[in-house]
């Protein structure tokens, strides 16, 4: 059986360096919000190229507390794709806000800025756009837009850790949301996340967010969350991120034998050269997608559907969301997740290559 994911096998190399700083971390006696949640903070900042890193407890948070610390009007309007997954839309949602949905581009997934100005309205107040599977959106016209309304950036980074639009890496462009949930390139053993900026004004707010509102303890000044990245997850994150470029490298060259060799009836993910893609997710369409999902189970290959439904579609969202998004629709009909993990092995990637294109026959 070829997995999809398999955290063990992820991590296994880190073991005796995790159970290390676990032993230090026990130790110390101070477990929130200390010196190693600091120092991941700074190295994580320097690795996405911004000013700032604020640790928090999730990605979702991340989102959240990004957007609650802009403090928009009550009937504020926030531009997002349609094709996202539901934590981006969530985010809005909890702020009290109206997400604005926009389609997709079909060839990279990301937001279609040709769409974007039709949707603004007075109320707009930001793009939150999503890097979605390890690929970064097209951040220079995104950016043009934004500085013609007015509007603010927020960037959904859970899925693109270091992927790069013309040299310069997310989180770098506007307010950077990161997600650690454990499958995700840079992974935690739990949850943890954290929110990247440049201004000294914009970090202090979200440090005080994250901790019930309070710059000083027991005086809180707003309304905050308890919302913080704590010691331990830091200290493995801080070991994982020394490697997060060997991660990267491996995760590309078995992305690059599926772009070389699987059949070209599948639809693969574009490459660019202006894109430095990180294969958070690998994904084909193909209009018989359960079809293929189930053969490649029967033949002992596991693949992931991200994502089966649009978000329009959930039930959760019928009070927030109308109308309906076709492009987005599509790709959630036709998407196929394939192995593309740390763990696995050139010749695993081979064999399910052969297994896909045997399929065709």
């Amino acid at each position: 059986m070829i997995e999809y994911e398999n955290l063990q096998k992820v991590n296994e190399k880190l073991f005796d360096r995790y159970k290390d700083s676990f032993d230090t971390f026990l130790k110390s006696g101070w477990y929130i919000l200390g010196e190693r949640v600091s120092k991941f903070e700074d190295e994580f900042a320097h690795f996405c190229g911004a000013n700032y890193c604020v640790g928090v407890a999730s990605g979702l948070d991340a989102l959240i507390l990004a957007i609650d610390a802009f403090k928009f009007a009550k009937d504020s309007e926030i531009i997002v794709p349609s094709n996202t997954y539901i934590a981006t839309i969530l985010a809005i949602i909890r702020n009290g806000f109206k997400p604005v949905l926009v389609e997709p581009n079909i060839n990279t997934y990301n937001i279609d800025v040709t769409q974007i100005e039709k949707t603004i309205t007075k109320k707009t107040k930001a793009i939150l756009v999503v890097h979605l599977y390890g690929k970064a959106c097209e951040m220079d016209k995104i950016l043009t837009i934004a500085d013609r309304y007015n509007l603010e950036i927020i960037e959904d980074c859970a899925q693109a850790h270091g992927a790069k639009f013309k040299d310069k890496k997310v989180g770098s462009f506007g307010i950077g949301c990161f997600s650690f949930y454990p499958t995700k390139n840079l992974g935690a053993l739990g949850d943890g996340g954290a929110i990247t900026c440049d201004s000294v004004k914009y970090k202090d707010k979200i440090k005080s967010l994250r901790n019930y509102g309070s710059n000083k303890k027991y005086y809180n000044d707003e309304i905050g969350y308890n919302s913080r990245l704590d010691e331990i997850q830091a200290g493995f994150l801080s070991l994982k991120l020394k490697i997060l470029k060997d991660i990267t490298n491996h995760k590309r060259e078995l992305a690059s034998i599926y772009l070389k060799h699987l059949d070209k009836e599948f639809i693969m993910p574009v490459v660019d050269a202006d894109y430095f893609d990180v294969y958070h997710i690998f994904n084909i369409r193909h209009r018989k997608r359960d079809a293929l999902k189930k053969y490649l189970f029967d033949k002992g290959i596991k693949t992931e559907i991200h994502y089966p439904l649009a978000p329009n579609k959930q039930k959760s969202m019928q009070k927030f969301i109308s109308g309906e998004y076709p492009i987005s629709q599509e790709i959630h009909d036709t998407t196929l997740s394939l192995p593309i993990s740390y763990f696995h092995t050139k010749q695993e990637i081979i064999q399910v290559v052969k297994t896909i294109n045997g399929w065709l026959k």
